[in-house]
């Protein structure tokens, strides 16, 4: 008998052991349940309270559906700017017919009895929102393992999405909080200070331009450049040249990310490495090298290039998901501080397919400014020019902005925007002097945030990939004009503090140009 009722409280013993141990390894989706109910409390306990939640959380990020519910109310009537309170959240919830759902009156009450002030609501809020991130992810974890095991679902299609649903959650609930005056101006003074006492005018990464570093102090952090030209103006050729220049700067040397779309990785040291050495790319590709211009390529092309901070992508069709994550892995593994892209038209933006060329490309402008923000340096992006310029008359095939193909938001969200423009592209072989202008190229800068709209001229030796200062360039003109000829300036018109030049005899109109006899 005491036999049998020791086997009995094993039994017993055994069958409460597996009970613990299933609720032990049982897996609870992450949840604050109280802290919900201390949130919503708050809100109703305090005026102001909203204010500070409703910037963080959205209805979703509550575990219980009751918990949503209440707070879909609460937006409602913070959105008709009525007062959030115990009475005016159940009239809400009443006439949205959830009222006996979340468990009438007494459950809403019963929230305001769990608080006693507002005085922790933002860390409450902010642990309830990590725990959503942390559902988010089990959840998008899930639906990845998924379709991995789908034999049916294209890898880089479903890379894409899982690239697309991990930013969704960054961009929705990840905010930044705001910056009071006070502690930006600290670090404003901080920064002017710093910039007082520099020796050198260059404050940003040093173009190789003197007359381009003149305008713009350098590259700087956070800022958009786009790059833009008709195919075969020199674009990728005139990039390299920044990027090599950056690279190899002297006294301040900085690391490049070059993504190409277009071209090879082979190709594009083959361009650098003309550059560098300054013998001809024709013979390079080829091969076709003598004894010394060999030991010209290793003495000042290989020999210098093999310690330069370039980092070189040449993925074809790249999307902006993937620019990011390999953006960010060079910042924080190579310390880059610029990054190139050639060219913006051949990246891919959105897994929707459904998605217009346009909106593509303007996702992706937006997408590339926020990441020149987020790693806080300069992202230089080239970009086609569409085929209107061929449409103009003869002599006007100056680039504009509106010239920028699938401009939608191109212009927009860049900080700056340069074309390049050579007259030889379009067989002006001769300037008004008669005499050539084979080379002779524009870089004139549509749009500055920052800083003047003005142009430079540069010489480009494209045999080489190289461009250089023009030596005829004259300093006392900004925008680089010949000495000579009938060209003076506005200041002779009136306007003293004009830094235009304008041709004899052409018309203006308020300080522009006349698009016939602009020289650009």
């Amino acid at each position: 008998m005491e036999f049998t009722n020791v086997n009995k409280d094993r039994k017993v013993r055994r069958k409460t052991s597996t009970d613990v141990g299933s609720m032990v390894f049982g897996k609870v989706p992450p949840q604050a349940k109280e802290l919900e109910e201390a949130v919503l409390g708050a809100i109703m306990l305090e005026k102001g309270a909203f204010d500070i939640v409703g910037e963080i959380l959205k209805p979703e990020c509550f575990y219980l559906e009751t918990h949503q519910k209440i707070y879909r109310a609460m937006q409602a009537l913070a959105q008709k700017q009525q007062p959030i309170d115990l009475l005016t959240v159940v009239e809400e919830l009443k006439f949205r017919e959830d009222l006996e759902f979340v468990g009438g009156p007494y459950y809403v009450s019963k929230l305001t009895n769990s608080v006693v002030s507002s005085a922790n609501i933002e860390a409450h809020t902010r642990i309830v929102v990590q725990k959503f991130i942390q559902r988010e992810l089990i959840r998008i974890s899930g639906e990845i393992i998924g379709e991995a095991y789908e034999d049916s679902t294209d890898v880089f299609d479903m890379l894409d999405l899982a690239e697309a649903k991990l930013f969704e959650i960054t961009n929705n609930h990840l905010r930044k909080n705001f910056d009071s005056i006070d502690s930006v101006l600290v670090k404003t003074i901080k920064s002017i200070e710093y910039m007082r006492n520099r020796q050198e005018d260059i404050t940003g990464i040093p173009t190789g331009f003197p007359s381009l570093d003149k305008l713009t102090y350098g590259w700087q952090p956070t800022d958009l450049i786009i790059l833009a030209a008709r195919p075969s103006v020199g674009k990728t050729a005139f990039a390299l040249n920044l990027a090599r220049s950056a690279a190899l700067h002297p006294t301040k040397p900085t690391g490049v990310g070059f993504f190409s779309l277009e071209m090879s990785s082979a190709q594009l040291v083959q361009r650098i490495l003309s550059a560098e050495s300054e013998i001809w790319l024709e013979k390079i590709s080829r091969g076709r090298l003598e004894e010394h211009e060999m030991k010209q390529l290793y003495k000042k092309g290989i020999d210098r290039l093999s310690k330069a901070p370039i980092y070189i992508d040449d993925s074809a069709a790249l999307n902006i998901f993937e620019l990011r994550a390999k953006c960010r892995r060079l910042r924080n593994k190579h310390n880059v501080g610029i990054i190139i892209i050639d060219y913006l038209q051949l990246m891919s933006g959105s897994a929707d397919r459904n998605s217009n060329r346009e909106q593509e490309i303007s996702k992706i402008s937006r997408d590339l400014k926020s990441l020149a923000k987020e790693l806080s340096i300069p992202i230089i992006a080239l970009s086609q020019l569409s085929r209107e310029v061929e449409k103009r008359k003869e002599g006007n095939k100056i680039p504009q902005l509106s010239d920028l193909r699938e401009s939608g938001a191109i212009e927009q969200d860049a900080d700056m925007v340069m074309f390049l423009y050579r007259p030889d592209y379009y067989e002006q072989n001769q300037n008004e002097f008669g005499e050539s202008n084979k080379g002779e190229t524009y870089v004139k800068i549509a749009k500055h945030r920052n800083g003047s709209l003005e142009t430079i001229k540069l010489k480009a030796l494209l045999h080489i990939q190289k461009f250089i200062e023009d030596e005829n360039t004259d300093s006392g003109h900004p925008l680089g004009l010949p000495k000579e000829g009938n060209w003076r300036p506005v200041s002779e018109t009136g306007n003293e503090d004009a830094k235009l030049y304008i041709q004899k005899g052409s018309k203006m109109n308020d300080g522009e140009y006349d698009e016939d006899d602009s020289p650009f």
